[in-house]
């Protein structure tokens, strides 16, 4: 059995599926004029088609599963557009259908061996453990010893999963008027185009195999900090990598000491922050699975599937919005939005309520170090998820370069609160920023000279 074989992976019914999002949509604007025709207010008319637009979108997301489920994590972007009534149960969707797939069975796994690494696969083992270490929605990993003696991690992508997941995504980029009614400044049509060439990427082991690679050249074996694994072959839709022990970050989250907290998070900042200058790359998964914590203290890495190349000057360009949105001139922050076209031409915003926006956002890079903790998570998302169309988060765009940054930012902050940590996070971005530190200044601004946003 295909360990998808439940799922309703018939492009009929797929399609079937993914298109009774828009006649769903047209059914819900009618329902909404004739409502505002007896007299319910517009605000109040328009917050109820956007709550039932991406409960069926989710909704539908969830049903489908496989491919399309990856690509429902990958738009928990617009997570941020809904209330948490919408956004927990569709998160909790997702977790429970990602836990609940079924295995990859051994005979199938052993014909994707073959079919990468040659009938006589298993002369490439000491030996191979049938049963799967970790699943996720394309593909699992088998613990194995190379022949060398390694002990090693094999990925392997299930069978049919990217034409599952392209054809899904194909669909769902003909429904640019649903995600615009989540959030009406944002460029849908750039947005979706770009993430389908990061799910072709993410398919792809060749590119995922030549990404480890380069970030292991940008953090070598001897790096004090960080240790990323080998890559010791790939072929076809199989990537065998050497396998790392250690503390799963999840375990430090749940159970670590305020010091090993604060440890992990150091290093775990420190990573997401320095990949670009010291490799070029962003890591674009920076789930809490995806890390260690190893036994000398470094912080492994894991999964390079998902991963961004950082141009230097478009380094510089981030780091100079990071700064200037650090600064108290409400004016000079706007312009610097417009000119990374996260305010689209002809979009006016509120500058006050940007600013309240922002300020918050913005301390862990103002202050000396920083507390990340829940509570202040909880705040940040309440600003987000406030669907009333003055809310000036709704009016803000997501440019296709940033797509990948945006959700490292996210869900790296997310961690971070996790860890409940104290580190020097603006210390640390002034290290590994370029353009964060104006005119090549490390030193860190001084408090008296410069007030909080807002």
């Amino acid at each position: 059995m295909n360990p998808v074989s439940d799922l309703p992976r018939r492009a009929v019914t797929r399609s079937a599926k993914l298109a009774s999002l828009p006649l769903g949509f047209a059914g819900r604007t009618a329902l909404g004029v004739g409502k505002r025709t007896l007299g319910k207010p517009a605000e109040a008319v328009a917050m109820e088609i956007q709550q039932r637009t991406a409960e069926q979108l989710f909704k539908v997301l969830g049903e489908l599963k496989g491919g399309a489920m990856k690509l429902g994590q990958m738009l928990s972007i617009f997570e941020a557009a809904l209330p948490p009534e919408i956004a927990g149960p569709y998160r909790a969707t997702l977790t429970k259908l990602q836990e609940a797939a079924p295995p990859l069975p051994a005979a199938a796994v052993h014909k994707v061996l073959a079919e990468g690494l040659g009938e006589d696969w298993r002369d490439e083992f000491e030996s191979f453990d049938d049963k799967p270490a970790a699943a996720a929605s394309i593909g699992q990993v088998h613990r194995a010893v190379w022949k060398d003696g390694r002990a090693v991690a094999v990925k392997v992508q299930y069978p049919g999963a990217g034409k599952a997941l392209i054809s899904d995504f194909n669909q769902l980029a003909r429904l640019g008027k649903l995600f615009g009614v989540l959030m009406p400044g944002l460029d849908v049509k750039s947005m979706l185009a770009e993430l389908k060439e990061r799910v072709i990427e993410e398919l792809d082991y060749t590119i995922e195999a030549d990404s480890q690679s380069r970030m292991r050249a940008g953090f070598p074996a001897d790096d004090p900090d960080f240790y990323i694994p080998e890559v010791v072959a790939q072929a076809g839709n199989v990537l065998v990598t050497e396998w790392i022990d250690g503390t799963p970050l999840s375990k430090i989250i749940s159970t670590g000491s305020a010091e090993e907290r604060d440890h992990a998070a150091l290093l775990y900042c420190r990573f997401l922050l320095s990949g670009p200058k010291r490799a070029g790359m962003l890591h674009g998964d920076p789930h809490p699975g995806n890390f260690r914590i190893l036994a000398d203290g470094r912080l492994g890495v894991l999964d390079f599937g998902a991963v961004d190349r950082i141009p230097e000057d478009f380094q510089h360009r981030m780091g100079r919005l990071l700064r200037i949105g650090t600064l108290d001139d409400i004016d000079q922050i706007e312009a610097a939005l417009r000119d990374e076209e996260f305010i689209r031409e002809g979009v006016d915003i509120d500058t006050e309520s940007l600013q309240m926006f922002l300020a918050p956002i913005t301390e862990p890079f103002i202050n000396e170090t920083f507390k990340f903790n829940r509570e202040w998570l909880r705040d940040m998302a309440a600003k987000v998820t406030d669907l009333r169309p003055t809310n000036v988060v709704r009016q803000l765009n997501l440019p296709p370069q940033y797509v990948i940054v945006h959700r490292v930012l996210s869900a790296g902050t997310g961690v971070l609160c996790q860890l409940e940590c104290e580190i020097p996070a603006r210390a640390e971005s002034l290290k590994w920023v370029p353009g964060f530190a104006e005119d090549g200044d490390d030193s860190p601004i001084d408090a008296a000279d410069t007030e909080l946003a807002g």
